[in-house]
């Protein structure tokens, strides 16, 4: 089987058991799957689901897409060759409790061919990242820990690596250093070289990819029967606001969807469907909001971060020895 035949029957089969195990979390809502062509070619499959008890709005999306390498491609992404593909998943979770943070995935493949169909190039890449409304320590460690063993198991250079790529790519530059979250793993244009395979670029997102369940579904779990307020609510729509920001002006993702004639519903899926946009909103200092801003302004190492009550029990703990 080629390459690309695994990587197109991997997130396939990916998008499958994340739909699965969301829909078991929330217990109502169910996945409505739009099936769409590209008229230049291929297609994909969109999958949405909405209004459950526990997913205000979420997609978990394939496409396999092909074609011409335009003129605008060239200028604008930088690419040569006669023809393109290009196959990934990609999701966007958005929850209704303002507790249970919204989580953004995406693992992809890119091949450029000559006139003759030879493959000249092929890179793939890929990411998960975490936007909490609440900043629970605890639950941004286990969710580092997660991905960083999901990238020990194949490298233990490429966790350190690519969660200081995730740090520095989502970060809303026109606001300053303002992450909209707290990062995660994040890679890019990853190739076959001198000390990797390409079986190597498809093992990682395959195991960064199958992580999502490990890393996101107990936190949801945690805090999906949460009691929250209308102020809980309006802080969540606040940084929703931030969220569109980025994806609108600097997510390449979206920017690539548009510059390949991609299906417009399905690049705006990672869209929330309520946000607040306020005049120079500031939250209260040393609110639980303004933790989670703070949190946002500057990388944390969480995989190894040590929460204030675990300093306290070990120091109370040595104190008693």
């Amino acid at each position: 089987m080629e390459i690309r035949e695994q990587f197109v029957a991997f997130i396939h089969r990916l998008q499958d058991d994340i739909c699965a195990a969301l829909e078991r979390v929330d217990g109502k809502a169910r996945f409505v799957q739009d099936e769409w062509q590209r008229p230049e070619g291929g297609g994909g499959k969109t999958r949405v689901i909405a209004n459950g008890n526990v997913f205000e709005k979420g997609g978990v999306n394939t496409s396999v897409v092909f074609g011409e390498v335009t003129d605008v491609m060239r200028q604008q992404l930088k690419i040569s060759g006669q023809r393109w593909f290009a196959a990934g998943i990609s999701s966007v979770i958005h929850p209704f409790n303002p507790f249970v943070p919204t989580i953004h995935f995406n693992y992809r493949m890119f091949e450029l061919y000559d006139e003759a169909g030879h493959t000249i190039d092929r890179w793939f890449g890929g990411g998960t990242d975490l936007t909490p409304y609440y900043l629970d320590e605890t639950d941004a460690r286990h969710f580092h820990q997660t991905f960083k063993a999901a990238c020990d198991a194949v490298d233990t250079t490429f966790y350190p690596e690519f969660k200081l790529t995730c740090d520095h790519y989502f970060v809303n530059t026109h606001r300053g250093h303002e992450r909209r979250g707290i990062g995660g793993i994040f890679y890019d244009h990853k190739r076959a070289g001198e000390n990797y395979t390409t079986t190597t670029w498809l093992t990682l997102a395959e195991r960064c990819g199958y992580a999502f369940m490990d890393a996101y579904l107990p936190i949801v779990e945690k805090h999906k029967q949460d009691t929250f307020t209308p102020a809980h609510k309006h802080w969540q729509e606040i940084r929703r606001g931030r969220y569109v920001e980025f994806n609108l002006v600097h997510d390449r993702g979206t920017l690539f969807g548009l510059k390949t004639n991609g299906r417009i519903e399905s690049i705006l899926m990672s869209l929330p469907p309520t946000v607040r946009f306020e005049y120079n909103y500031q939250p209260a200092p040393g609110s639980d909001e303004d933790k989670l801003l703070q949190a946002c302004l500057q990388p944390v190492d969480w995989a190894n971060f040590v929460t204030e009550e675990e300093r306290n029990a070990w120091a109370a703990r040595t104190n008693t020895c």
